[in-house]
C-alpha cells in the first residue's frame, strides 16, 4: 500500500506531507503531482531535477493553462474526459479548476454529464481509480481494502450500479457515480486524501453489457436474495472493521436494496444513502421554501408524488417527518399523501407493494389508473415526480391542477434532462407563470434541487462529529439550514454549494452532539480540505 500522510504545521495553519515516494512515482500520483509548480526544494529532495521544465509556476498560472485546454472542447463527454484525465494528474489543480468555473464544471462532471460517462465506462477507460469489490473476490475483501492507496478514510461513497439516475442497471459503468460524487464532496471541504470511491461489482442484468466484448465488469447476471445480502454484510462488516468512524455513503442501489440495506446497517455503523435521504433532504428544503410563499398551512397541503421508488417514497418520507413535526398526528399526516407508480394509484388493492411503499397506500375505494385521473380527484397543492417519465406532467394535467390551486408547487425532479417530467418553461406558461418550480437536472431560471446541496454538508457534519450514526434529527437540520439559506429562489444556486456546504455541516454536526451520536467535540472549519499545493516532504521508509 502507498502511503502518503498529511501533517498540519500549528504556526501556519497550513498542512504539508510525508512521503516516501520519489521521481516518476511522485509525478504518477495525483494527490502528490504538482507538476510545474513543484519548488526547487522539492525536485531535489524528490529526486525531481530535470523531470519538469525550468520553470516553476504558480498553482494560478496553471489553472489559466488548464482553462484554456478545457475550452477546446466542444461535447460533455470530450470535456468530461479532459477534466478526469486532468484528476488523474493533479489532483490539486483539478479542484482548484472546478471551484473556479463550478457554472461550467459541475453539471459535466456531475449530474448530468455523468450519466454519458457511465454508458461509455468500458469503452473509454483510461485509467483505474478507487477499489472494485467483485463477487468472485468475495473471500479477499479486507485484502482489496488494503490495496487502497490512501492512509486514512472519512468517507467511503459506494454503489452496485444498479439503479443508475434514470438510465437504470449499467453494470460497472457505475463506478463514475461515486467518483463524480467525491468530486462535489471535496470540493466542498471532505479531504480527497482521505475519500474511497468503491464499485460493489455483483453483475449486471442488463443484455447489452453482458454481450459487449469490452465490457470490464463481472460478466455474470446480478447476484441477488441471500447471497447478495451476505455480500454486503461481509463488505459492511470489512469496512468497519478497517475505519469504524468513516461516513459510509451508498449510491444508486435498487429499490428493494436500498432501504433494507440502510436499515438494516443505519445503527451500526454511520451509514447515508443519497437517493433516499440526500434527495428527502433537498426536496424537503424546496418545499419548505415554496409553502411560505404559498402562505398556505403546511397541513393543508395535498401531495402527489408520480415514482413510487426509492427517491419517491425517501422524499415522502422527510416530508412525513416534517408534518408530524408541526404537530399533526401520524394518522393525519399518512392522509396528505398520494403515491402514483406506472400502474396508478398505490393502493390496498395493488400488486407487488414494497414494504417501505405500504405506509402510502390508500383506500381501495380511491383506485385510479393514471396520473390525470389523480390529479382531478385528489385537487394537490404539490405534485413531484420521481419517475423518469418524459413529459408526464402533460399540459391537460398542469391546468386541472392550476384550475383548483392558486400557486401549485410542482417538482419534476427526475434525472437526467431527457427524463424530466416537465419543461419548467411550459409549467410556467401553462400555470401564468404562478407554479412554484424546482427540477433535478439544470434548466435556466428555475431552482434546482440537486443533491449536492445536501449531501456534502450533511457528510462534512457527519465526519467533524464522528457521529456514530446519521439521525433524523440530523437530516432535518440539513433540510432546515438549506431553507433559511435559500433567500430568492426555493434553492441556492449549484454554485453556493461550497458556502451553503459549510452552513449545513454546522447545523448537522450540532444536532449530532444534541443527538447524542457525536464522538467529538466537532469543529466544522477545521474539517474543510481547500485545493491548494501542500509542501512535500521526503521521509526513506524505516
Amino acid at each position: 500500500m502507498l502511503k502518503f500522510y498529511t501533517h498540519l504545521d500549528t504556526k501556519s495553519g497550513e498542512e504539508w506531507i510525508e512521503t516516501s515516494l520519489q521521481g516518476k512515482a511522485v509525478l504518477s500520483t495525483p494527490l502528490l503531482n504538482k507538476g510545474t509548480a513543484f519548488s526547487e526544494q522539492e525536485r531535489l529532495a524528490l529526486k525531481l531535477l530535470g523531470k519538469l521544465p525550468y520553470r516553476i509556476e504558480t498553482l494560478d498560472e496553471q489553472v489559466a493553462r488548464a482553462k484554456t485546454q478545457f475550452k477546446r472542447y466542444e461535447n460533455v463527454l470530450q470535456k468530461y474526459i479532459y477534466l478526469n484525465n486532468l484528476r488523474d494528474k493533479n489532483e490539486v489543480l483539478f479542484y482548484k479548476l472546478l471551484s473556479e468555473n463550478l457554472a461550467e464544471t459541475l453539471p459535466l462532471i456531475y449530474t448530468p454529464g455523468v450519466s454519458t460517462a457511465v454508458k461509455e465506462f468500458s469503452h473509454e477507460f483510461r485509467q483505474p481509480r478507487g477499489l472494485y469489490f467483485s463477487y468472485p473476490d468475495r473471500e479477499r475483501m479486507g485484502e482489496i481494502l488494503d490495496n487502497r492507496t490512501h492512509a486514512e478514510i472519512d468517507v467511503i461513497v459506494a454503489t452496485d450500479g444498479e439503479r443508475i439516475l434514470g438510465i437504470g442497471d449499467q453494470g460497472i459503468g457505475g463506478m463514475d457515480i461515486p467518483l463524480a460524487k467525491l468530486v462535489v464532496y471535496s470540493l466542498c471541504g471532505i479531504n480527497p486524501y482521505k475519500a474511497l470511491p468503491i464499485m460493489l461489482d455483483v453483475g449486471t442484468d442488463n443484455p447489452n453489457l453482458l454481450n459487449n466484448p469490452l465490457y470490464l465488469g463481472w460478466r455474470h447476471p446480478r447476484i441477488k436474495g441471500e447471497a447478495y445480502d451476505e455480500f454486503i454484510k461481509k463488505f459492511v462488516h470489512t469496512v468497519h472493521q478497517k475505519f469504524p468512524k468513516c461516513l459510509l455513503h451508498w449510491e444508486d442501489f435498487a429499490q428493494q436494496n436500498a432501504r433494507r440495506i440502510l436499515e438494516t446497517y443505519r445503527t451500526q455503523h454511520c451509514t447515508f444513502n443519497d437517493d433516499m435521504q440526500g434527495t428527502g433532504v433537498i426536496t424537503l428544503a424546496a418545499l419548505l421554501s415554496a409553502i411560505q410563499k404559498t402562505q398556505r398551512p403546511f397541513k393543508d397541503h395535498r401531495i402527489v408524488v408520480f415514482g413510487a421508488g426509492t427517491a419517491g417514497v425517501g422524499i415522502a418520507d422527510q416530508i412525513y417527518g416534517a408534518l408530524l413535526r408541526e404537530g399533526i398526528s401520524p394518522e393525519v399526516a399518512r392522509k396528505q399523501f398520494w403515491l402514483v407508480d406506472r400502474p396508478g394509484l398505490l393502493t390496498e388493492d395493488s400488486s407487488n407493494i414494497m414494504g417501505f411503499q405500504q405506509p402510502y397506500v390508500r383506500a381501495s375505494h380511491e383506485a385510479q389508473n393514471d396520473l390525470f385521473a389523480v390529479v382531478k380527484a385528489v385537487k394537490p397543492t404539490i405534485l413531484i415526480g420521481c419517475s423518469t417519465v418524459k413529459n408526464a406532467f402533460s399540459e391537460e394535467i398542469v391546468r386541472e391542477m392550476a384550475k383548483e390551486v392558486e400557486y401549485p408547487i410542482i417538482f419534476p425532479l427526475s434525472n437526467p434532462t431527457d427524463n424530466c417530467e416537465c419543461d419548467p418553461g411550459l409549467l410556467l406558461e401553462w400555470t401564468q407563470h404562478k407554479a412554484l418550480v424546482a427540477t433535478g437536472s439544470p434548466f435556466e431560471n428555475v431552482a434546482q434541487c440537486n443533491n449536492a446541496l445536501a449531501f456534502p454538508g450533511i457528510g462534512l457534519g457527519a465526519i467533524a462529529s464522528r457521529a456514530t450514526q446519521v439521525t433524523d434529527n440530523m437530516l432535518w437540520a440539513a433540510a432546515t439550514a438549506i431553507a433559511k439559506y435559500s433567500k430568492h429562489s426555493l434553492l441556492p444556486a449549484i454554485t453556493e454549494i461550497q458556502p451553503l456546504s459549510h452552513e449545513v455541516a454546522n447545523a448537522v454536526a450540532a444536532q449530532a452532539v444534541a443527538d447524542g451520536v457525536a464522538t467529538v467535540t466537532p469543529h466544522v472549519a477545521q474539517n474543510i480540505w481547500r485545493p491548494y499545493y501542500r509542501t512535500i516532504k521526503f521521509k526513506a521508509q524505516s
